[in-house]
């Protein structure tokens, strides 16, 4: 296989794990009715408080996790869109690796920019821990294996841990 083909396969391939893992079930948001609210965090817990997180907070944390899946997807796209047109132009393997890292970089600033808009110190970190896991696969030698091997975690890592 070519290295246009593997970065395009890998990019398809990482688009369509990325959307599905971005995807809101909506389960986030309430709990079913006649069930109780999911019990405190340890760091609630560790704080003396069993408070709800304030509506501020909570909105803002919704806000910006919404906001991470959608430059998440967003950069999907663009990586796949960019790896369909590095192949119909023949590009090098090493001119495809400055593409996509171009593209990781770019991801990982805008992901960054989320991070800074946070309230909440946990998904702060959250956030900014996964715009630096972007940036590097941005540093990475080997992108398009990064891509496929630790991109694909990012989103299901979201989705699990990115909710107010």
């Amino acid at each position: 296989m070519s290295g246009n083909t593997a970065i395009r396969t890998a990019a398809l391939v990482t688009l369509t794990a990325l959307t599905g893992a971005c995807q809101s079930t909506g389960e986030e948001t309430a709990a079913p009715a006649g069930t109780t609210a999911p019990a405190p965090s340890a760091s609630a817990a560790a704080i003396g408080t069993t408070a709800a997180p304030s509506p501020v907070t909570a909105a803002n944390t919704a806000a910006v996790c919404a906001s991470v899946d959608k430059l998440i997807i967003a950069g999907s796209r663009e990586i796949a869109d960019d790896s369909a047109a590095a192949t119909r132009q023949e590009f090098t393997p090493e001119q495809v690796n400055a593409q996509l890292k171009a593209n990781l970089t770019e991801l990982a600033d805008d992901v960054r920019g989320q991070a800074a808009r946070a309230q909440d110190p946990e998904i702060k970190a959250l956030i900014t821990d996964t715009a630096d896991r972007i940036d590097a696969g941005a540093r990475s030698a080997a992108p398009v294996k990064w891509l496929t091997s630790t991109f694909v975690g990012i989103p299901r890592r979201l989705t699990d841990e990115c909710h107010a």
